[in-house]
Parts: structure tokens; C-alpha cells; sequence
């Protein structure tokens, strides 16, 4: 696939499975036995579109309109690297804690290996314990 395709999976990925929250454009663009890293703790690998549909489901409980917008975006060959930066709304408790109507900011960065049009590998990074304490911060008190 093109450099161009390449990205245009990777902006896809992105409007559609976490702006939308469209789980069917996760089972069309992650092979089956495809890999994530890194999301949602540093150290979880997630195995194919339903471990990774698990997780989003999880994600999209704790939080509302999420949206991430694409800071750089930088393909080479099947790899894709992508900065982003998602703003959302803790509505849920979904991560084990009662929602706090905070909205929240979570910057982070994924590299994607692209195969014949869908994800096949992705590596993500972004700090969920700076997420958690952003979210738990007292308001300040006067």
C-alpha cells in the first residue's frame, strides 16, 4: 500500500473507532490476529479486534465525547507514527472510580504496522496515571 493509504488507515482509525466510537470499523481495520501494545496499561497486549473492542468498550464507559485530534502524522514504508492528543469528558466509572464531570486531556503517540490495508501491529504510549490523577485533582479551594 501507498504512503498515502497508509495514513489515510491511521486517520481513519482514528475518527471512526474513537471519535465515532464505531466498534464495526475496528473489526475492518484490525486483522484478526493483530496486536495492540501499550493501551490500556504499558505493559497489556491485546489480541485481535474483540480484546481491543473489550478494552474500547471500557474506555468509552468512563468517558464521553471523546475526540482526538491528530497533531503529526509521519508514514515510511508500513509503519505509521502518529501524535495525538484526546480531550473527553470522565462521565462513567469506568475506570474503576465514580465520574467526575472533569473534562480531561490525554496526549499521546502510536506506531502502526499496515498490511495490505488494516492495522496488523500498533505500539501506543501515553501516561494513564497522570490521566487518573488529573482526574482525581480536588478543585482548588479559595
Amino acid at each position: 500500500m501507498s504512503l498515502a493509504a497508509n495514513k489515510a488507515l491511521a486517520q481513519r482509525w482514528f475518527e471512526e473507532v474513537w471519535n465515532q466510537g464505531k466498534e464495526s470499523t475496528i473489526d475492518e481495520l484490525f486483522h484478526p490476529q493483530g496486536k495492540g501494545y501499550g493501551f490500556p496499561q504499558p505493559h497489556s497486549v491485546l489480541i485481535g479486534p474483540e480484546a481491543f473492542k473489550t478494552i474500547h468498550r471500557q474506555f468509552h464507559s468512563a468517558f464521553g465525547d471523546i475526540h482526538i485530534t491528530i497533531d503529526d502524522l509521519v508514514a515510511e514504508g508500513d509503519l505509521v507514527a502518529i501524535r495525538w492528543t484526546a480531550t473527553m469528558k470522565h462521565t462513567g466509572d469506568g475506570l474503576g472510580f465514580p465520574a467526575t464531570g472533569k473534562t480531561a486531556t490525554l496526549p499521546g503517540a502510536s506506531f502502526i504496522t499496515c498490511r495490505d490495508g488494516i492495522m496488523t501491529e500498533g505500539w501506543n504510549s501515553m501516561d494513564m496515571t497522570k490521566l487518573t490523577l488529573q482526574l482525581q485533582e480536588r478543585d482548588a479551594q479559595i
